[in-house]
């Protein structure tokens, strides 16, 4: 049965939570920059003046200031983690349950965006700052392990543990990561609420396990091992989500593709809110930017690299038809109670060295089943 938080909520929600907010603090960040550009004074040329004397000597231009984040021009590789993180719980440890990576080749004018499996058995490296000896393992535990602060036990830090993470990523994908962000969040529902909702195209049908068709919590099964009452249902199409919905249908795994079908759906998801906040033109609209940003409130921690008001302009041509979501299939690494975690196909894994190489798309082009429908 899944472990729940004090809230009654699966720990792992808040890590889907959190991963849909570093998207969308992402994209809001280009709306606020985009309205800042809008804002500024437009100089246009008036009539020329008439005068009888001599030509004046013309005063030395001044070179123009370069905008913030000219000197950002890519490849830029983002690290993007979701904790699970219990807050009011002394010494509970943080662990990485959203880890997702947004590419963005030379030139700024796509990206690319994909999850790593929380399960996924990888080698993570000695960590001394927290007195981890190394080994492998799943890649969720690198964010705990990395989380400990010798002599207090009871004050695990997050920002310490993205390190170990950060390291476990950068040897398992060859990539070097030039930002990154840890995030934590209660409030995702209230947030899709606050855009209006999201409209979505449901690809297959999902029975929830969590949810009533009102939205209230099933009751737990007696002596456990699952839910009873009525289930919402997602059927196959378009379909307009609320809040609750939204995060309802994207958390749901017991269903044909089990934890990858799930994946694709997070990404479908938050595709979906980017291309909301960018094609409601947001910045024309002040009090809906101030709204958004007060339903994210304080969720998000930036983890270095260049200053967000840089990376915002440098990423504000971006548009949300240009990021290409990919899927890397896996299988498990071992069987039934020998099970170990979860393991990339040679497909999957091969897309990684392709990205590296600048080759994404004609990896793509070979393998089309990565690309996950929009």
């Amino acid at each position: 049965m899944t472990q729940e938080t004090g809230t009654g909520r699966p720990r792992w929600v808040w890590g889907l939570a959190a991963l849909a907010v570093v998207v969308l603090v992402g994209v809001a960040a280009l709306v606020v920059t985009r309205m800042v550009r809008d804002d500024e004074p437009r100089r246009t040329a008036g009539p020329a003046a008439t005068t009888t004397g001599p030509t004046p000597t013309p005063s030395p231009t001044p070179s123009p200031t370069p905008p913030p984040g000219a000197s950002i021009t890519g490849p830029l590789n983002l690290l993007l983690v979701g904790v699970d993180t219990r807050v009011s719980v002394p010494g509970w440890e943080p662990h990485g349950d959203a880890v997702l990576i947004l590419h963005v080749p030379a030139g700024l004018d796509r990206a690319y965006l994909f999850s790593l499996p929380r399960d996924l058995v990888v080698d993570i490296p000695k960590f001394p700052k927290s007195g981890y000896k190394g080994g492998r393992t799943k890649l969720t535990h690198a964010m705990s392990y990395g989380s400990r602060v010798p002599g207090k036990p009871r004050d695990p830090s997050a920002a310490q543990g993205y390190e170990l993470l950060r390291s476990t990523v950068a040897g398992y994908t060859g990539l070097r990561f030039d930002a990154g962000a840890v995030v934590t969040f209660n409030g995702f529902d209230r947030l899709v609420d606050s855009l209006g909702g999201v409209d979505l195209y449901v690809d297959q049908r999902v029975p929830s396990l969590h949810r009533r068709p009102d939205g209230r919590y099933r009751e737990p099964a007696p002596g456990g091992g699952g839910y009873t009452g009525p289930q919402m249902v997602y059927e196959k199409g378009e379909r307009h989500l609320n809040g609750w919905q939204a995060l309802d249908y994207a958390r749901q795994r017991y269903i044909a593709g089990g934890d990858y079908a799930r994946q694709r759906h997070q990404q479908q998801l938050l595709r979906a809110l980017a291309a909301k906040i960018l094609n409601e033109n947001l910045a024309r609209q002040p009090d809906r930017v101030e709204q958004v940003v007060s339903a994210l409130g304080d969720t998000l921690v930036y983890a270095g690299g260049p200053r967000i008001v840089d990376l915002a302009y440098a990423l504000g041509g971006l548009s949300a038809d240009r990021i290409t979501l990919v899927g890397l299939p896996g299988d498990g690494v071992g069987k039934g109670s020998s099970y170990r975690g979860e393991q990339l196909t040679s497909v999957g894994k091969g897309f990684l060295p392709a990205l590296k190489a600048g080759k994404a798309e004609s990896y793509l082009d070979a393998h089309p089943e990565l690309r996950v429908k929009n």
